[in-house]
């Protein structure tokens, strides 16, 4: 429990168990139950996870948002938390996370991750190409984030209903900031946390054809909530 809430961890995870050894036996106490999900995993992923004494969810359908839902899905805290198995995301930061939702009464909260990003090409690429997703974002639905890809999220469990999440691959990143941040009723914000660019295993992310694929959703979510948004809503 943290601040009288119970806080669900959830790990999407596809052959992640040298990353989830590594990370596992480090969960603080105020969380109350770690989900993870694995995600047609071929190596020992969900043996690893049971033998923390996480709850595992098996996730056959390949994709890190189709593995995200699954995990939301059975997960029970009041708040729920999101972490990547590879790592790059420090358990401290998010008391400073969930005390922010608190203490200011918001309902969804994104970490803007601020790493030593550029030790290589490869990173200042990467780097650009979020900076790029962000202005799309802000050019198509008018708000602004420094980090529209970051995986790094505490929300209260309860927005799910009120949130049309549909994207099964890593589109989910932004556009479970897109629902949140244009909804009429909710709460968001962004803080900067220490992220650290360095990773357990290999990186899933394709970053040429994951980025354009990103690209390509931003526009259909706009496209779809423009639609939405011309029908009346007695009609809906």
């Amino acid at each position: 429990m943290l601040f009288n809430k119970k806080i669900s961890l959830v790990i999407p995870a596809h052959n992640e168990e040298g990353g989830l050894a590594h990370l596992l036996p480090d969960v603080p106490t105020y969380i109350d139950e770690v989900v993870v999900v694995d995600n047609n995993s071929t190596d020992g992923t969900g043996e690893v996870a049971r033998g923390f004494g996480c709850r595992v969810v098996e996730e056959k359908q390949l994709g890190y948002g189709i593995a995200l839902k699954s995990g939301f899905q059975a997960a029970e805290g009041d708040i729920i938390i999101t972490m990547d198995a590879d790592g790059t995301c420090l358990f401290e930061h998010y008391p400073r996370l969930i005390k922010h939702m608190v203490d200011n009464e918001v309902d969804f909260v994104t970490a803007r991750r601020i790493p030593d990003r550029f030790r290589t090409f490869t990173s200042l690429l990467r780097f650009l190409g979020d900076m790029f997703l962000d202005i799309t974002i802000w050019l198509f639905f008018r708000f602004w984030i420094y980090d529209s890809q970051s995986g790094v999220w505490a929300f209260k469990r309860e927005i799910l209903s009120r949130i049309n999440l549909e994207s099964d691959g890593w589109a989910l990143s932004e556009e479970i900031k897109i629902e949140t941040f244009t909804h009429p009723e909710l709460q968001a914000a962004e803080l900067p946390i220490l992220y650290i660019n360095i990773r357990l295993g290999d990186s899933k992310l394709r970053m040429w054809r994951d980025g354009f694929a990103n690209l390509c959703y931003i526009v259909k979510k706009w496209k779809e909530k423009k639609t939405a948004d011309q029908i009346p809503s007695s009609s809906r």
